[in-house]
This record gives C-alpha cells, sequence and structure tokens, in this order.
C-alpha cells in the first residue's frame, strides 16, 4: 500500500529553522522526523512512498539521494568509481518524488500525485509532521469495513489551554482546561480510498472543503485514539521529542511487524 506524504509546506511556526531547511527535514535526533514517519510505516510493511514536494525540494532530494552512504558503513573500490555497502537500512524502499508546487494547499498537492498512485484503491497518508504509534492495520481494517471512502487518526490536543462557554450575554458559564475536555483533532494520519478524489477540486485543501463534503454524505470516519501522539509545531516539540528519542523508548519506533495489506509475512 502506498503511503503519500505531504512534504511541501513552508512550516512557518518553526521560526528561522525552517529558512534553511523545510520542516519535515528538521531532525529528531540524527534524523530528519520525515525518515521517522517513514520507519513508522516500513514497519508495517508499508515501504511504497511518494513525497509531495514543493518548498526547498532540493534538500529534500539531496539527502536521500545521499543517505545510503552517509548512514551506512561502505568500501569503496577502484579510486571510489564502485562504492559497496557493508549494510542498508532503505534498501527495500521505493521513494517517488514529485514537485506539486511552491503554494498548493493539501488537497492540490494529492490531486497532482493521483497518477502515480496507479491502480492501487486503497492508500495512506501523512501530514509529514507528528510522530505516533497508533495500530496501522486496524486503522486499514476499520476503513475497509466501513465501506467509507475516508478515514483520519483523532488525538486529544497536546496544548494547555482554556476552553470558554459564554452565555447570551457574555457571561461566563464555564472555563476548562482542554485536556479535561471531549475534544479531538484531526492527527495528520489519513487512510483513503480512490473516491477521495472525487471530491478535491482544483486549488482546495484537504480539510475544509473535500472533507465537509464527505461529510455531508456520511462518508468520512475518524479513528480517536489514545495512545502516543505528537506534532512538532514549535522548537519546544522538537526538543521534547529529541528528549524521547535520546531515551532508547522513542514510542514511535516499533519493531517489524507484518505487511498489513499482504497475506505473507514480511522478513527482516
Amino acid at each position: 500500500m502506498k503511503v503519500v506524504l505531504f512534504c511541501g509546506g513552508l512550516g512557518l511556526r518553526m521560526g528561522e529553522t525552517t529558512a534553511r531547511v523545510p520542516k519535515p527535514m528538521i531532525p529528531v535526533g540524527e534524523r530528519p522526523i520525515l525518515w521517522h514517519i517513514m520507519k513508522y510505516y516500513a514497519s508495517y510493511g508499508c515501504r511504497d512512498f511518494i513525497l509531495c514536494l514543493g518548498y526547498k525540494a532540493e534538500v529534500i532530494k539531496e539527502y536521500f539521494l545521499k543517505y545510503e552512504a552517509l548512514a551506512n558503513d561502505f568500501v569503496l573500490h577502484e579510486g571510489g568509481k564502485r562504492l559497496q555497502l557493508l549494510q542498508s537500512d532503505i534498501h527495500d524502499w521505493s521513494i517517488t518524488f514529485v514537485d506539486t508546487g511552491l503554494q498548493s494547499p493539501i488537497g492540490e498537492r494529492l490531486r497532482r500525485i493521483e497518477p502515480y498512485l496507479e491502480k492501487d484503491e486503497m492508500f495512506l497518508a501523512n501530514y509529514g509532521d507528528t510522530l505516533t504509534d497508533a495500530p496501522l492495520p486496524d486503522m486499514i481494517e476499520t476503513l475497509r469495513t466501513s465501506g467509507k471512502t475516508g478515514l483520519f487518526l483523532c488525538a486529544r490536543p497536546t496544548y494547555n489551554y482554556h476552553v470558554v462557554r459564554l452565555d447570551g450575554r457574555n457571561g461566563v458559564e464555564d472555563i476548562r482546561d482542554v485536556t479535561t475536555t471531549d475534544t479531538w483533532i484531526n492527527a495528520g494520519y489519513f487512510v483513503f480510498r480512490r473516491e477521495i478524489f472525487d471530491v478535491i477540486r482544483e486549488g482546495e485543501d484537504l480539510v475544509e472543503e473535500p472533507f465537509r463534503r464527505l461529510i455531508a454524505r456520511d462518508d468520512l470516519v475518524g479513528y480517536p485514539y489514545d495512545g502516543f501522539w505528537a506534532p512538532m509545531d514549535t522548537l519546544k516539540d522538537k526538543q521534547t521529542l529529541d528528549t524521547l528519542h535520546e531515551s532508547g523508548r522513542a514510542p514511535w519506533q516499533l519493531p517489524l511487524v507484518p505487511d498489513p495489506t499482504d497475506p505473507e509475512p514480511v522478513g527482516p
């Protein structure tokens, strides 16, 4: 099953960090968050990726073009004419790099990669800036059995702010921390049927207009998850993820499990 990763946004909330690199290339530990997300999918056997590029696309291309040599031990032969890798950790990945425009909203980026999905009837998608340990096979099966067009992961807010309820005269009826309310947010992990392209029009975002069309026809399902989910929207978020990675207990780093779309076990 193919995985579409949205890698073209500006990531303005990360400040001057994204003036140098696109947001998906900001590192968690020694590797970009994009690599960690791809490893999550690869752990479930989903290793066919389509990257929707835009802002600083060349940085992402250059990283993966050089990755094997920079990340693994190797031997140079014939004065550097031939390289022999001593090990490889992404040798079974297929990565398609597609320029989807500098200013394109996510819905438009998705429209532009439709031909690269080939004949696949279902596919995965991701914002490229959040990490989770959500059970991907169950998410896929939930959409499959629902018969609906789209599913997205729902998570609890990670930021502390207060939700206020007012009466008709702006008197305060209630105020409480959002983490104590029954509030869910779009966590940026999607499972789609091919029919999603029937509701995305040229130049649209993914959530605002297309999702409302799906909701109107009862064709969208949420997947609430109370387990680990974390965004990287601020430098504080990055520091939190770095700390988890350095502890050796990062929840998103999963052991290899079978491909949820393949009846045969996937080997190491």
